[in-house]
Protein backbone atom coordinates (compact mmCIF):
# COMPACT_ATOMS: atom_id res chain seq x y z
CA UNK A 1 0.00 0.00 0.00
CA UNK A 2 2.96 2.32 0.50
CA UNK A 3 3.90 1.85 -3.17
CA UNK A 4 0.29 2.64 -4.10
CA UNK A 5 0.45 5.96 -2.25
CA UNK A 6 3.77 6.77 -3.90
CA UNK A 7 2.35 5.81 -7.31
CA UNK A 8 -0.97 7.70 -7.00
CA UNK A 9 -0.02 10.79 -5.01
CA UNK A 10 3.74 11.33 -5.25
CA UNK A 11 4.50 10.99 -8.97
CA UNK A 12 5.89 7.43 -8.69
CA UNK A 13 8.78 8.66 -6.52
CA UNK A 14 9.36 5.30 -4.87
CA UNK A 15 11.33 4.90 -1.68
CA UNK A 16 11.72 1.78 0.44
CA UNK A 17 9.22 -0.36 -1.47
CA UNK A 18 11.21 -2.16 -4.18
CA UNK A 19 13.38 -4.47 -2.11
CA UNK A 20 14.45 -6.92 -4.80
CA UNK A 21 13.26 -10.48 -5.12
CA UNK A 22 11.30 -12.27 -2.42
CA UNK A 23 12.26 -15.62 -0.95
CA UNK A 24 10.54 -18.77 -2.15
CA UNK A 25 7.89 -18.86 0.58
CA UNK A 26 6.78 -22.38 -0.37
CA UNK A 27 10.28 -23.77 0.19
CA UNK A 28 10.68 -21.65 3.32
CA UNK A 29 7.44 -23.04 4.76
CA UNK A 30 8.51 -26.59 3.93
CA UNK A 31 11.93 -26.01 5.52
CA UNK A 32 10.13 -25.28 8.80
CA UNK A 33 7.80 -28.27 8.52
CA UNK A 34 4.78 -26.34 7.28
CA UNK A 35 2.75 -26.88 4.13
CA UNK A 36 3.65 -24.44 1.36
CA UNK A 37 1.37 -23.76 -1.60
CA UNK A 38 1.53 -21.27 -4.48
CA UNK A 39 -1.82 -21.39 -6.31
CA UNK A 40 -1.97 -20.39 -9.96
CA UNK A 41 -5.74 -20.01 -10.26
CA UNK A 42 -8.79 -19.26 -8.15
CA UNK A 43 -9.63 -22.97 -8.07
CA UNK A 44 -6.14 -23.80 -6.79
CA UNK A 45 -6.43 -21.00 -4.22
CA UNK A 46 -9.75 -22.38 -2.95
CA UNK A 47 -8.19 -25.85 -2.70
CA UNK A 48 -5.16 -24.44 -0.84
CA UNK A 49 -7.43 -22.72 1.69
CA UNK A 50 -9.37 -25.97 2.15
CA UNK A 51 -6.13 -27.91 2.71
CA UNK A 52 -4.92 -25.29 5.17
CA UNK A 53 -8.18 -25.26 7.13
CA UNK A 54 -8.30 -29.06 7.36
CA UNK A 55 -4.63 -29.51 8.25
CA UNK A 56 -3.18 -29.73 11.74
CA UNK A 57 0.03 -28.29 10.26
CA UNK A 58 0.70 -24.61 9.61
CA UNK A 59 0.04 -23.69 5.98
CA UNK A 60 1.59 -20.84 4.00
CA UNK A 61 -0.33 -19.81 0.89
CA UNK A 62 1.91 -17.68 -1.33
CA UNK A 63 -0.30 -15.58 -3.60
CA UNK A 64 1.77 -13.53 -6.07
CA UNK A 65 0.17 -10.13 -6.69
CA UNK A 66 1.10 -7.73 -9.49
CA UNK A 67 3.05 -4.85 -7.90
CA UNK A 68 0.89 -2.39 -9.88
CA UNK A 69 -2.31 -3.77 -8.33
CA UNK A 70 -4.01 -1.22 -6.10
CA UNK A 71 -5.96 -1.71 -2.87
CA UNK A 72 -9.29 0.06 -2.40
CA UNK A 73 -11.01 1.65 -0.60
CA UNK A 74 -8.39 4.10 0.64
CA UNK A 75 -8.24 7.57 2.15
CA UNK A 76 -6.02 10.03 0.23
CA UNK A 77 -3.37 11.94 2.16
CA UNK A 78 -4.75 14.97 3.97
CA UNK A 79 -8.36 13.92 3.38
CA UNK A 80 -11.12 12.64 5.63
CA UNK A 81 -13.22 9.50 5.57
CA UNK A 82 -15.92 11.33 3.59
CA UNK A 83 -13.43 11.62 0.70
CA UNK A 84 -12.57 7.94 0.47
CA UNK A 85 -11.47 6.56 -2.92
CA UNK A 86 -13.12 3.36 -4.06
CA UNK A 87 -11.26 3.03 -7.37
CA UNK A 88 -8.18 4.41 -9.12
Amino acid sequence: MVAQWQRLFYGRRYFGVHLGSSPDFVKLAEAYGAIGVRPGSMEEFEEAVKVGMESETATVIDVPIDPEENVFPMVPPGRGLREILVEG
